[in-house]
């Protein structure tokens, strides 16, 4: 098979190289992918939304299956259109990826089908909203509805926090001009759950757990996430399997109901609170960076899985026993703004694995090229040996550039 991996950051960088030990598989493409994926995987220099191009380069080419990964292109209805061609792919409908382009609609879902997630409300006017919040208080959650490189979402421990999230994204449009979603704050440890889905059809992957703020000790902004590890365990696996029975194949059934019938990676971002599990979030695709750590912890073949979900067949994934757990490489100042180009040394010392987020090879050197730059993942019988071997790894890279949390992890060490 010939098998062409849509996008350019991390998660694009593990799906190609899980998708390249495949028996079934002779070549894996990255659309448009980085200089770090060109020293393993032909790279296609064609834009994630240029469906076009993407179409006719897929037709010439004789590609088997496209696996999409970013957002963006989902949303763009790149699925919709390789399908229209007869070209095969796991990734949702342009439709049914609302699920995340839409916190309105994911939210709705949920009250409509009793799937357990926060009490919300959704506004379009800034002193509505103000209102709400001023009747509710904080500590409270303030989500933009549509798409935002995962840096849409305040969790508002003050009144002052709240309005300027408000502020920022009904009245200063940061992300665009659209709605907000506020919510309950919920607490409780957070995970993400995987899943293959197509229709009714879910096969769970095993749980996640990422990072989102930018710094040590949980503080500083949100970010797309920088650090994780799998499994994780705090949570148990009859919390993981009342996640399976009460969220996600609810989920995906509803969206049956809905006509907006899923089919590829279905993320659950939820929380364990007293009430048992709850939805924080869905996105319709492979989360970023879990995806880093989830699929070097698969024993199984990930294509022969995806294939059997896209043929409704019933598919069995194993697991490997140890730890996976690792650590992104930042560019100083994200997730604002940042410097591009500032050389990166020490990659070749590096034996671990590494998946390259945002790297250029430029005269001889590499150089960092976007918000998250690097991921190295550490492995080990448990989660204490994995975190000491993905930060001997990070400890090899050395950059003026960079910036890592260094307790990631850490809270599941004590």
């Amino acid at each position: 098979m010939k098998i062409l991996v849509i996008g350019r950051g991390g998660r694009e960088h593990a799906i190609a190289w899980k998708a390249a030990q495949s028996q079934l598989v002779e070549k894996v493409f990255v659309a448009p992918g980085n200089d770090g994926m060109k020293q393993q995987f032909e790279t296609v220099n064609i834009d994630e939304k240029d469906n076009e191009k993407i179409v006719q380069w897929s037709k010439e080419n004789a590609i088997d299956l496209v696996i999409i990964g970013p957002e963006a292109a989902l949303q763009n209805g790149l699925s919709d259109d390789l399908k229209k061609n007869n070209i095969k792919v796991f990734g949702p409908s342009q439709t049914a990826t609302q699920i995340e382009s839409s916190k309105e609609f994911a939210k709705e879902l949920m009250k409509k089908y009793h799937i357990p997630t926060a009490d919300f409300a959704t506004f379009s006017d800034y002193e509505e909203a103000k209102k709400y919040l001023e009747e509710h208080g904080a500590p409270i959650v303030i989500k933009y509805d549509g798409l935002a490189a995962g840096k849409g979402v305040v969790v508002a421990m003050t009144m002052e926090e709240a309005d300027q999230a408000l502020r920022d994204m009904l009245l200063d449009t940061k992300f665009g001009k659209g709605k907000v979603v506020i919510e309950e704050f919920l607490q409780g440890p957070e995970f993400s759950l995987l899943t293959l889905v197509n229709g009714k059809q879910v096969v769970p992957l095993v749980i996640a757990q990422d990072h989102k703020r930018a710094f040590d000790g949980d503080k500083g902004p949100n970010t797309g996430g920088m650090g994780a590890y799998s499994p994780v365990p705090i949570i148990s696996q009859s919390v993981i399997d009342e996640s399976v029975e009460k969220i996600m194949k609810p989920v995906a059934a509803a969206m049956v109901a809905e006509g907006k019938s899923f089919c590829g990676v279905l993320y659950g971002g939820l929380m364990l609170t007293q009430n048992g599990p709850k939805v924080i979030e869905f996105n319709a695709r492979f989360g970023d960076p879990e995806t880093e750590v989830v699929l070097p912890k698969i024993k199984s073949d990930l294509v022969q899985h995806i294939l059997d979900v896209l043929d409704n067949k019933a598919t069995q994934v194993e697991f490997y026993d140890e730890t996976f757990l690792g650590v992104v490489l930042s560019s100083n100042g994200y997730p604002g703004s940042y410097a591009k180009g500032v050389a990166i040394n020490g990659l070749e010392n590096v034996k671990q694995l590494v998946f390259h987020m945002g790297t250029a090879y430029k005269d001889g050197t590499w150089v960092t090229a976007g918000g998250r730059v690097l991921f190295v993942v550490g492995k080990g019988k448990d989660i204490y040996e994995a975190r000491k071997d993905a930060y001997d790894g990070v400890s090899k890279i050395k950059s003026e550039g960079l910036f890592f949390r260094s307790d990631i992890g850490f809270q599941s060490c004590k």
